[in-house]
């Protein structure tokens, strides 16, 4: 017996057929085209395991149901088989290196005592197994021999378990058997039988189980091959105690595909263009749909077909869809985008390959932008355009030129672009695109002369910014005539040289004539007179003749004076015509002055400092000239001979041409200042001297060369008399802060014991008295202040509404009582009496508090407080103010002013 392999394959070879047959067979008919090949895409049989060798397993390629069926066309040639399994073979047929071959998967299963094979089919449509229908499968575990251990063994083999096959989306009922796992040993023991695997007792959990007695495995609910295609599971075998019987077997189920998910397109919008004038064929875009069932069966085998194009137009199917791809083309000519702008197309995706009656379908839009290419020249409204510019302007419109263009707007096949091809050689206009109506606008870019030229004929042509496509001719509408008309204005008069440069020497007297500064006027037909003013003349130099523009100097002229820069001074004049209206022009006169030697050298620097001993460095003079080159140096240092001591004590020698060293002769000098006369020359025609003074310091130095502080300011001109002037200023300085200081003080003591009262001598009765003391102030009155705290009557308080009271009035409460105040205190008992006073005040409850805002404005009848009209002064002289003299310096103001009596 031999040994079964896991799976075997048959190979299936047929010759290629003439292509007269295969354009018989496979031509377009009704009928689907017949398609040589396996009716199924996987087998399994099962087979005796005491199947001997040389035995037929698969009778023969052509029965009935239940066997391995190879459909064949007709007029087609000899099919040969063959296995790739070395335990297998089968009848074989010569076939060509180019014939086509077909393989297809046979597995086989052993099972005891089967008297023939029985081949599993999967049929795709229906989704289900034919299986034997008496009883379910029944899989047992691999089987060994007992046997006397003295006669030989047969060698134990794993049988190959055909897969389970189970339709996807069953209605059940559930548990639904699948398989019947058996062991040979039952009959002797007794078996336990569990599963193991993804769907049993791991995720996805409790989709499959087994009864553990008679080992009947069940499906426990509907199954979906898009979440899950097949399943590996494990049975297992073990005895009472858990001890393992039979070694696990492998059990693989596989979900058999239903048609239950519809295509989905990638997107439910898609977008394409496709230029006009494309043609037929031209490709434009590509739409995708997916399906999730299986796409090795027909199920998710989709195809694409066009359901409406909108709109219509003249050529109503322009697009087909290739069914396979779906890729979009152009089918008819005639693109034409400024007729149809876009398409609208409904694309529809089928499975069960396109089969309209069996298949699920899905619906997509597929938008075809028709995108413009330029066909269509840009053509002018008019053959003829006219306009106008005033003389002497720029950057001014004058004309516009209109433009039709049927391409897309704001594209370069729609953007116009003009230019001049005749009538302008000198470049005096120019045609700018209006970005957004396309126009032309004429526009002047250089200023043109009425007298030069009245009229301007312009040629224009106008084309796109793109070239035109292939084959569109240009217009004759896309060249126009232009005619500019140019408008006369009276124009300034002009200088014909400006600036005017002229050149003189400085130093020119007053009255002298320098130059003619005319103007003339570009109005030439009109005959107008020119004036002329000055407009400008810093240094008022100059004057100008009016009628003829004739200049002549008013004042010598300084080539050293501030107004000339960089030895030119500058004027400027104005022209002015008669006119309608009066124009003007300017012009500005530029004279170069001329350098003359008129400014002697002055010595450089002025002030300088030495020690009193002969030393071996001097002091280091300059000079500077005003004038100019040749004017100035190289200079000429020289010591006067006059006087006598200068020379004596001083001697100046040449470092170059522009420097010289002033040291003493002498070797000991008194510190003091000195001014050392210096003559300066230069080199002018003729030349020029200058006596300079040079104020030399001289005094003691210390071993640096430096002279010492004290020495120093001797020297610097300092006297004694100037020392003491200093200091005195300094203490007179110090006696008035310390004056200030003492007024101030005395100022703050006055406001310090400043008495309370005002003499007798002041009159307070017509004076504005200031009052800016708050708080307290009410010990010097002899008035009781209950009589304004206690109103006689608090009608007006009772019948005013809770909640709305005046902040100067006594609220309802009980108040405690103020001390009885004696008429006449007795002065020791005054400091009593104000203690009192604010110990009662600080015990009161109904009392405002200190700081708090009173507000007394209320005056005329009916008020409660009661009148202090009654407080009047009394002359009678009853009363005695003599008390007053005792009460203390505070009060005797009071007691000089009532306690005279008559002395008054």
């Amino acid at each position: 017996m031999l040994p079964f392999p896991t799976k075997m394959k048959i190979v299936c070879a047929i010759l290629l057929m003439s292509a007269s047959l295969l354009g018989t067979s496979w031509g377009l008919s009704s009928k689907p085209p017949c398609r040589p090949g396996f009716s199924e895409s996987f087998y399994s049989v099962f087979v005796s395991r005491d199947i001997l060798q040389g035995q037929s397993s698969l009778k023969d390629t052509a029965g009935p149901s239940g066997r391995v069926i190879f459909e064949e066309c007709q007029n087609s040639e000899p099919v040969g088989f063959g296995s790739h399994a070395p335990n297998f073979s089968m009848q074989t047929k010569s076939r060509g290196l180019d014939t086509p071959v077909w393989e297809n998967t046979v597995k086989l299963a052993l099972v005891e005592h089967t008297p023939s094979p029985t081949v599993t089919q999967t049929t795709e449509k229906e989704g289900v197994s034919t299986e034997p229908k008496s009883q379910p499968s029944i899989i047992m575990f691999p089987w060994k021999q007992r046997q006397n251990p003295s006669i030989p063994r047969r060698q134990k083999r794993d049988w190959v378990i055909p897969p389970i096959n189970v339709p996807e989306n069953s209605r059940g009922p559930f548990p639904q058997m699948l398989v019947r796992i058996r062991s040979d040993q039952d009959r002797d023991i007794q078996i336990r039988y569990s599963i193991t695997g993804a769907g049993a007792d791991q995720p996805p959990t409790e989709v499959y189980n087994i009864d553990p007695v008679a080992g009947k495995m069940f499906v426990t609910k509907p199954l979906d091959r898009e979440e899950r295609s097949s399943y590996h599971l494990r049975a297992h075998a073990v005895d009472m105690n858990g001890n393992k019987v039979e070694n696990p077997i492998d059990l693989y189920i596989y979900v058999i595909d239903m048609n239950d998910n519809r295509p989905e397109f990638r997107k439910q919008v898609y977008n394409g263009s496709v230029d006009e004038g494309s043609k037929p064929g031209s490709y434009v875009m590509k739409v995708t749909a997916n399906d999730a069932d299986d796409d090795t069966t027909a199920n998710g085998m989709v195809r694409y077909r066009i359901l409406s194009q909108s709109p219509r137009s003249s050529i109503p199917n322009m697009f087909t869809i290739n069914s396979e791809t779906g890729d979009i083309v152009t089918v008819a000519p005639g693109l034409d985008r400024e007729r149809v702008s876009q398409y609208t197309i409904i694309v529809q995706a089928t499975d069960m390959e396109g089969n309209l009656n069996f298949g699920l379908s899905n619906t997509a839009t597929a938008l075809i932008a028709v995108t413009d290419i330029n066909d269509h020249p840009p053509e002018m409204t008019s053959r003829t355009f006219s306009g106008e510019v005033l003389e002497n302007r720029e950057d001014l419109a004058v004309a516009n030129l209109t433009v039709i263009d049927l391409d897309q707007p704001h594209t370069p096949n729609w953007n116009a672009v003009y230019r001049i091809i005749g009538g302008d050689p000198s470049g005096h206009f120019t045609v700018r695109t209006d970005p957004i109506t396309n126009n032309g606008v004429v526009t002047v870019v250089k200023p043109v002369d009425y007298e030069m030229n009245r009229a301007f004929m312009l040629n224009v042509v106008v084309s796109n910014q793109a070239p035109l496509a292939s084959g569109i001719p240009s217009s004759s509408l896309s060249t126009a005539g232009v005619t500019i008309s140019v408008v006369d204005v009276n124009e300034p008069p002009v200088f014909p040289s400006n600036p005017k440069i002229i050149r003189f020497e400085e130093g020119v007297p007053a009255g002298t004539t320098l130059t003619t500064f005319s103007a003339n006027d570009p109005d030439r037909l009109r005959h107008q007179t020119v004036r002329y003013a000055k407009l400008s003349d810093p240094a008022d130099w100059l004057r100008i003749n009016n009628t003829n523009g004739q200049i002549v100097t008013m004042a010598v002229l300084d080539r050293e004076s501030i107004y000339v820069k960089n030895n030119v001074y500058e004027a400027t004049f104005l022209a002015v015509d008669n006119g309608s209206p009066v124009a003007s022009g300017t012009g500005t006169l530029q004279i170069h002055l001329l350098d003359v030697n008129d400014n002697a050298p002055e010595l450089q620097p002025r002030e300088a400092q030495m020690c009193e001993r002969t030393r071996t460095n001097g002091i280091n003079v300059t000079a500077s000239d005003a004038d100019a080159e040749p004017n100035v140096g190289p200079f000429v240092f020289e010591l006067p001979t006059f006087p006598l001591s200068v020379r004596r004590n001083w001697t100046i020698s040449r470092l170059n041409g522009y420097y010289a060293q002033l040291r003493l002769r002498i070797p000991h000098l008194e510190t003091g200042v000195y001014e050392v006369p210096v003559i300066v020359t230069d080199s002018g025609n003729p030349p020029l001297s200058n006596r300079s003074l040079i104020r030399v310091k001289v005094c003691p130095c210390d071993e640096n060369g430096d002279c010492s502080s004290v020495e120093a300011v001797a020297a610097a001109g300092l006297g004694t008399g100037a020392i003491v002037a200093i200091l005195i200023c300094i203490i007179i300085l110090l006696i008035l802060v310390l004056l200030f200081v003492m007024w101030m003080k005395r100022k703050e003591k006055e406001r310090q014991t400043k008495q309370l009262l005002i003499d007798p001598e002041d009159d307070v009765r017509d004076n504005i008295l200031k009052y800016d003391e708050e708080g307290g102030g009410e010990e010097d009155q002899d008035y009781d202040l209950s009589q304004l705290q206690q109103p006689e009557s608090l009608d007006h308080i009772i019948t005013k509404p809770p909640g709305v009271r005046r902040v100067d009035e006594r609220p309802m409460v009980s108040e405690s009582q103020y001390p009885v105040r004696p008429a006449l205190p007795h002065p020791g008992d005054i400091g009593d009496f104000i203690n009192e006073g604010l110990r009662a005040a600080d015990n009161d409850p109904t009392a405002p508090p200190y700081d708090s805002l009173l507000v007394f404005d209320y005056e005329g009848s009916g008020s409660t407080v009661g009148s202090v009209s009654s407080l009047n002064s009394s002359s009678s002289g009853e009363q005695d103010y003599d008390y007053l003299n005792d009460w203390g310096p505070r009060f005797k103001k009071l007691a000089d002013m009532y306690g005279g009596g008559d002395d008054d």
